[in-house]
């Protein structure tokens, strides 16, 4: 059995797609904590199909 957490990183603006935040720095702290990164995920969400976001999907067993 494994549990998930899900991040969420919004990115910069309209036409810039950095994330806000560092996530090799998130990915880095949830590892230690016992989390595998297992997806980041861009869901098109935004104007003309582009991504306002990023989601990092992290797993760990029970």
């Amino acid at each position: 059995m494994y549990e998930y957490k899900f991040i969420k990183l919004n990115l910069k603006g309209f036409f810039e797609s950095k994330p806000k935040e560092d996530y090799h720095k998130i990915i880095e702290e949830q590892a230690k904590a016992g989390w595998r990164l297992v997806q980041i995920l861009a869901p098109p969400t935004g104007s003309y199909g582009a991504a306002t976001h990023f989601e990092l999907i992290f797993e760990k067993q029970l």
